[in-house]
């Protein structure tokens, strides 16, 4: 499991309701955004407070069931290599990938 970010301070979404809804759908969020959208077409008052709905549900969900994040452990080898001065230009093999 991999350590999501806050969804309320993401830089690329507004208090990250259609993404929330989604997660908790286990859809994909597009699914959420595209008619969410195409609403404010027809009536913006709807849209907004569809969104504001969502905002709401969203906190609501996160608060009674709050989604659970791992931090990630950095591997054996990398804690035990020493670090070694090496230029900065200098070309240094890497290890292959499994």
């Amino acid at each position: 499991m991999t350590s999501k970010p806050n969804l309320l301070f993401r830089h690329d979404a507004l208090f990250g309701a259609c993404q929330g809804f989604a997660d908790d759908l286990g859809i994909d969020a597009l699914w959420v955004r595209v008619p969410l959208s195409a609403s404010i077409l027809f009536d913006p008052k709807i849209a907004v407070g569809a969104y504001a709905i969502l905002c709401v549900l969203v906190f609501a969900t996160r608060m009674i069931w709050p989604v659970k994040t791992v931090r990630a452990k950095m591997p054996v080898e990398a804690q035990a290599a020493p670090l070694s001065a090496q230029a900065d230009n200098e070309q240094v093999e890497l290890a292959h990938a499994a």
